[in-house]
């Protein structure tokens, strides 16, 4: 919860818990809303996961393989590390959106199938990615975009669940509990901090700017439609957050070598 008392270790097993496949080892105490009160290391576990796929692209690189094929490879393995737990969350989303009203959407949202839209959703979104991590000069290079990118896009996800309603009364965005304001600002600098120390100003503002426009879209369209956001909702946040870093580290590579 919110209130308990500040342990940085646990909270960010519990973090890495939540967003990863990662063994953590058994954590006392857990309950729901445990995850409300650990999401200012949401960050630091994309540094981890970010880490993770950012070295497995650094090592393929040192082989004969296309930059396309080191950052399919590093994507795929990032998937893996997470589960594909955002990328479930953009697919239902997209699915959601061929909902023609709120408990139809939500019906949708929910459905363990995924449909058309999903499928859609999910190729544009690995191939956007692999495309722009393969457009950046240098592995070097890439793997500081991917731990920025990492850690950026996840960063965020407390603000949308502390200025957003959960959108059903069950399901994991109403169980994980509302962070306060202190762990949201908290959350939110460490993953700004990644992204300005590791990409030059521009890039990193360009970052932003296109974040703010995608995953503003992404909670327009859940507060006008569901009234609020759902833990698809917030894996959705995610995955057009951290398609933004990528194309605006990508576009601007070439300042990578001012």
């Amino acid at each position: 919860m919110p209130d308990e008392k500040f342990a940085p270790v646990r909270d960010l097993r519990i973090a890495v818990l939540f967003l990863t496949r990662l063994p953590v080892g058994r954590i006392a105490g857990l309950e729901s809303g445990s995850l409300a009160g650990a999401a200012w290391a949401f960050p630091l576990a994309g540094l981890i996961v970010g880490g993770i796929a950012g070295g497995v692209l650094y090592g393929v690189a040192g082989t004969d393989i296309s930059p396309l094929g080191c950052a399919l490879a590093a994507l795929a393995v990032q998937a893996f590390v997470t589960g594909a737990l955002h990328e479930d969350g953009l697919a239902d989303v997209a699915d959601g959106i061929g909902g023609h009203d709120r408990d139809r959407t939500l019906e949708i949202m929910r459905d363990s199938r995924i449909g058309t839209y999903g499928v859609l959703a999910l190729i544009f979104s690995v191939g956007l990615r692999t495309v722009m991590i393969a457009g950046i000069p240098g592995p070097g290079l890439a793997l500081a975009v991917m731990i920025a990118a990492a850690m950026f896009s996840r960063g965020v996800l407390p603000a949308v669940m502390h200025w957003m309603t959960p959108a059903r009364p069950d399901g994991l965005s109403k169980n994980a509990g509302t962070p306060d304001r202190v762990l949201v600002m908290v959350s939110a600098a460490i993953g700004a901090v990644a992204l300005f120390t590791l990409l030059p100003l521009s890039v990193a503002l360009a970052a932003v700017l296109l974040a703010v426009l995608a995953g503003g879209a992404v909670c327009r369209w859940a507060y006008v439609r569901l009234g609020g956001q759902t833990g698809d909702v917030l894996g959705a946040v995610q995955q057009v957050t951290e398609i933004a870093v990528y194309v605006a580290a990508a576009a601007g590579s070439s300042v990578f070598y001012v």
